[in-house]
C-alpha cells in the first residue's frame, strides 16, 4: 500500500459524517502516529487529560509495529469505518 493511499485514507477519516466511537478514534490515531512517527515518544498525559490519555494509549497500543504494517492496518481500518459510517 502506498503513501498516496494512506494520505487518502487520512483525508477520508476527516470527512466521515458520523462521529466514530472513542475506541475507534484511538485506533485510528494510534495507527496514524505509528505510521508517521514510529513508537510513542512522549510521556502519558496527566490524569485529567482524558482525550490526551486516550490518544496516547491508542498510540502506545501500536508500539513495535513497523511503518509499513501500520500503514496497511490504517488503510484497512479506515475502509471498515467507511462501510460502517458512510461519507
Amino acid at each position: 500500500m502506498s503513501m498516496a493511499e494512506f494520505e487518502k485514507a487520512a483525508d477520508e477519516v476527516r470527512r466521515l459524517t458520523v462521529q466514530p466511537s472513542y475506541a475507534e478514534l484511538a485506533v485510528v490515531y494510534g495507527l496514524y502516529k505509528q505510521a508517521t512517527l514510529g513508537n510513542v515518544n512522549t510521556k502519558r498525559p496527566g490524569i485529567f487529560d482524558f482525550q490526551g490519555k486516550s490518544k496516547w494509549d491508542g498510540w502506545k497500543a501500536q508500539e513495535g509495529k513497523s511503518k509499513e504494517d501500520a500503514i496497511k492496518e490504517y488503510i484497512t481500518f479506515v475502509e471498515e469505518m467507511k462501510a460502517k459510517y458512510p461519507m
